[in-house]
């Protein structure tokens, strides 16, 4: 079984990628601009924004799925999101600090400690 709570994380971070992948697909330069960024590839940024929309969209159509598709799922967020915090970080190491990236540390940091504690949670359930 997977929990109500879980499904309904998985609705919450399907709205916060669109929400934040549609800019990224349509108007890099301002979106990253008004988060503080100088420096803005519009290429990259189009890229990020279909990553999250593909991650985003699979959250919303997958939320009602089996158990073992949402343990697929829990590893590729837990993938997308430590690989994104080590980004953030080395970035902010030498000296890109842009106010928007604290801000996308920090919702990358709690999707990954949320997607670790619940595929923990569907591993112990797998184990009975």
């Amino acid at each position: 079984m997977v929990s109500k709570g879980l499904r309904s994380w998985f609705v919450v971070h399907f709205i916060l990628d669109v929400l934040l992948g549609v800019p990224l697909i349509l108007v890099p330069v301002q979106i990253l601009s008004f988060f503080g960024w100088t420096t803005i590839d519009p290429i990259t940024a189009r890229l990020v924004g279909a990553a999250l929309m593909g991650i985003g969209i699979e959250s919303y159509l997958g939320r009602n799925a089996d158990l073992q598709a949402y343990q697929g799922m829990l590893n590729l967020k837990i993938i997308w999101s430590g690989a994104a915090i080590i980004g953030f970080v080395l970035s902010i190491l030498t000296g890109y600090q842009p106010w928007g990236i604290w801000l996308l540390l920090v919702l990358f940091i709690a999707f990954n400690i949320l997607w670790v504690y619940y595929r923990l949670q569907l591993r112990a359930k797998k184990d009975y």
